[in-house]
């Protein structure tokens, strides 16, 4: 039986994770700031005979939240870089053999125009891309010993059951009938089922490739025209789609940022920014196919939403 250790235990992630890991029959430990059961243990409780008893580690923990604006990004390098350092070197002192860290495509850049892969030079801007490119030259600095293997993952925008992030609230608009007001977009944007990334990491640990860095995704880029679609499909509702010009659609998102409504500039940029991540590597070193669609993950997602 395969020993797994899992961090961040409490976050939608590892939820998700953990049951399809225990359900192929590994055995699972979570550690969490805040142990909730007795499969739970505290990051001061972690000992050596839990390390040793270990075949993985999945580092999932870390501080999530993207924004730009953030003056103070001190909680970002603690948790997403210094606890990072903190496990990893407790790892290096162990048997355990394969360090998996949830790093994220933001560490290689914000915006991007044409097809991100792993050879893309990282220029981050945000705290929490730095914060997660200073955790990945870190593993990568260090020397390991040859049964020892690390592997940085760089998910895209990872949704599923239970998750409340920005694509549960595009549902709420298009719940409403509200026309969808931006057809004169026409973006391609990846997303990163849950199905696929539970899939993903079981591989990894059987497959042991040789690379370290993937970035995870779905193979299909979908438009926000798309998704919205979806939504309505998920809903049974039709869904009304119009093109005002995009300085009409500027100047109002300007107003709305300063009225301080939800419409406002950067939700502008999230809903229609180009950001298309490559899997080919994943693909190609793990000999797999990935089992959910793009299209297939994201109505199981939004049917979760009722």
């Amino acid at each position: 039986m395969h020993n797994i250790i899992v961090t961040g235990s409490s976050g939608f992630v590892a939820k998700n994770l953990i049951p399809y890991l225990e359900e192929l029959g590994y055995n699972t430990l979570g550690v969490s700031r805040n142990p909730k059961n007795n499969k739970e243990l505290s990051y001061n409780a972690l000992s050596f005979e839990h390390w040793n008893s270990a075949e993985a580690i999945i580092h999932l923990a870390g501080k999530a939240h993207d924004l730009k604006n953030v003056a103070d990004g001190t909680e970002y390098y603690s948790t997403n870089t210094d606890l990072t350092k903190d496990i990893f070197n407790q790892f290096c002192k162990s048997e355990c053999s394969i360090f998996i860290y949830f790093s994220s495509v933001k560490a290689v850049a914000d915006n991007i125009d044409t097809r991100l892969t792993e050879n893309q030079i990282p220029q981050p801007t945000t705290h929490y891309g730095k914060s997660k490119l200073a955790a990945e030259q870190y593993l990568l600095s260090q020397k390991l010993p040859e049964n020892k293997k690390v592997y940085i993952l760089r998910p895209c925008m990872i949704h599923g059951p239970e998750n409340k992030g920005n694509l549960n609230l595009l549902y709420k608009f298009v719940k409403l009938g509200v026309p969808y007001p931006l057809g004169v977009y026409k973006n391609q944007r990846s997303f990163l089922s849950i199905d696929n990334l539970c899939f993903v990491i079981d591989n990894l640990i059987q497959k042991k490739p040789k690379s370290v860095i993937f970035n995870v995704a779905d193979d299909k880029p979908l438009s926000t025209v798309e998704v919205v679609k979806l939504i309505g499909d998920s809903l049974e509702k039709k869904v009304t789609v119009v093109s005002p010009s995009k300085k009409m659609l500027l100047f109002i998102f300007k107003i709305g940022g300063i009225l301080k409504l939800p419409f406002n500039e950067e939700n502008l940029v999230k809903l229609t920014e180009n950001y298309v991540v490559d899997n080919s590597r994943l693909k190609t070193e793990l000999e797999i196919s990935l089992p959910v669609t793009s299209e297939e993950g994201l109505l199981k997602t939004l049917k979760s939403f009722k």
